[in-house]
């Protein structure tokens, strides 16, 4: 015998669209902290935009690893450091230690990195030692913001061909909704900021980009098929009828990221803690920011193409009864 797991009844009725007025207004507050924790708060900012020295090293042993190079190097303590292994074309391997800048400017920097000499003497061999300054780390930020921005027109162009203007535009504003509520995150626990941080956001905007298209997909083929049902109503029916897959889709890609948490070790942990926040955050946009926008942008089912209108005029019954006044 089976028994299937349902989660989320298939016969939900849930009246979304009668609460958003609240959600909008609970979004705008949050969304207007966050800007305001980011700008005057921050978060931690990596060596990627803060600046530091980046020194290449290679084991003389099998028995020196990251993690006892890591162990040497926090010991020290220098602030933010860094630990990775990398791996050239030629298929050797190194390890790059990056640390923070060092307050009392390039002495305090050089006295660092004599430091580092001292503790890994004798268990790796030291290639090379790079400065990364201010004016490196502006040009880092200054990239990162422009591909977010390209990213984000893709996707207007993208939802505006798919569908219609008012999608588009809903798409937008749900996107930077949770772009800027992840940054109010990041600020207020301190997550360290850097360049994976900009590949958390971008992955953030294509996971709530892609939950909006299911949700925005849905509310499409309503349209065809009931021409005469109240916009509201409507909307909290194609809600309802993905709300099942929405909920499945979030659940298994958090307990992944758990795993990932608590397993992959304190180097990602802020990376994949602002994804876990990221996921729960584009869902919660794809339902109470991307599916309202279209009521007020005065989306009706007679702006659909009048085409596919025709091919569906067919498949679908109108069953709605005309609202009361």
């Amino acid at each position: 015998m089976k028994f299937p797991i349902r989660l989320i009844p298939d016969d939900t009725k849930i009246p979304f669209m009668r609460w958003r007025l609240v959600n909008f207004t609970i979004s705008g507050l949050l969304a207007v902290a966050s800007i305001i924790l980011f700008v005057f708060v921050g978060p931690d900012y990596g060596i990627d935009f803060r600046g530091g020295t980046i020194i290449e090293v290679k084991p003389i042993s099998a028995t020196v690893d990251v993690a006892s190079v890591r162990e040497h190097v926090n010991a020290l303590g220098l602030g933010d450091v860094q630990v990775t292994e990398v791996t050239d074309a030629s298929g050797e391997t190194s390890i790059l230690i990056r640390i923070q800048e060092q307050e009392g400017g390039e002495a305090a920097q050089q006295a660092a990195i004599t430091d580092i000499r001292g503790s890994l003497a004798g268990e790796v061999e030291f290639r090379k030692v790079e400065i990364v300054g201010p004016r490196v780390s502006g040009e880092l930020a200054y990239n990162g913001a422009i591909g977010m921005a390209v990213a984000l027109f893709g996707i207007l162009v993208y939802i505006w061909f798919r569908f219609e203007w008012q999608f588009a535009v809903g798409a937008i504003v749900s996107t930077l909704h949770d772009l800027i509520v992840t940054l109010g995150f990041y600020a207020i626990f301190k997550l360290q900021f850097d360049l994976a941080s900009i590949a958390a956001l971008l992955t953030i905007v294509g996971y709530s980009l892609n939950d909006t298209v299911v949700v925005y997909d849905r509310i499409r083929e309503t349209l065809r098929k009931y021409k005469r049902m109240p916009i509201a109503e409507l909307i909290d029916r194609a809600i309802n009828d993905t709300l099942a897959r929405t909920t499945v889709t979030g659940l298994t890609t958090l307990l992944a990221l758990a795993a990932l948490y608590f397993f992959g070790g304190e180097v990602i942990s802020d990376f994949v803690l602002a994804m876990m926040f990221g996921v729960v955050i584009g869902t919660y946009s794809s339902i109470f920011i991307a599916a309202p926008m279209l009521i007020y942008f005065g989306l009706r089912p007679g702006d659909m193409d009048k085409e596919k209108e025709k091919e569906t005029d067919g498949k679908g019954v109108d069953t709605a009864k005309p609202a009361k006044a």
